[in-house]
């Protein structure tokens, strides 16, 4: 990440210290968008919240409303790192494990830049603003849940696919009838929102 962007859905600044923060700020975003920035802001906020104290995602230090501050997890993104061991995998399914366990379905796992490879090699996880927070575990967020596992079983494809069990294969060969939905829908709006959100 830049020191700082800006975008149609506001700016995001590093700021200096240790441990390195980055604040959010919707206040920057166009008029007409504030509204979407804030709402979106307020879901990363929530997500973040319930994942307090987990290693491997950044920690909500404090949001007013307006501006969103939360720590920096180090690390290259997947697409930049290319992580080609099974253990990296490994890892990365036990945490998408436990931010399940959490009530949190990330929503946005498709893309690789929100999975990192930390300095040790351990899995990290970025980005909450599309989570699904369901601190019951209904239907709905098993399916999202299932679709999150799908989309890491996609990039180990990509990496390392003599890694894959048989189980992941078939989970692979199966979407579920609301990945077709998302894949038609809102996958082409989550597009356009990240384009958004790219800096100018």
């Amino acid at each position: 990440m830049p020191a700082s962007s800006a975008a149609i859905l506001g700016s995001t600044v590093l700021l200096p210290g240790t441990p390195p923060r980055a604040c959010r700020d919707t206040a920057a975003a166009r008029w007409w968008a504030r509204p979407l920035s804030r709402w979106l802001a307020a879901r990363e906020a929530r997500a973040l919240r319930a994942l307090n104290g987990l290693d491997g995602v950044p920690t909500l230090l404090d949001w007013d409303g307006r501006r969103l501050l939360r720590t920096v997890v180090a690390g290259h993104t997947m697409c930049a790192a290319r992580p080609g061991e099974a253990a990296y995998f490994r890892d990365a399914r036990r945490l998408l494990a436990r931010v399940h366990r959490r009530g949190i379905a990330h929503n946005d796992l498709a893309r690789e830049p929100n999975w990192l490879v930390q300095p040790d090699g351990r899995a990290g996880l970025i980005d909450f603003q599309l989570a699904w927070h369901d601190a019951r575990r209904g239907a709905w967020f098993r399916l999202l849940a299932r679709e999150d596992l799908r989309h890491l079983l996609k990039h180990k494809r990509s990496y390392c696919p003599q890694h894959l069990t048989a189980r992941e294969r078939r989970l692979l060969a199966t979407p579920s009838a609301g990945a077709r939905v998302w894949r038609w829908t809102l996958h082409p709006l989550g597009r356009t929102l990240r384009r958004w959100l790219a800096p100018s």
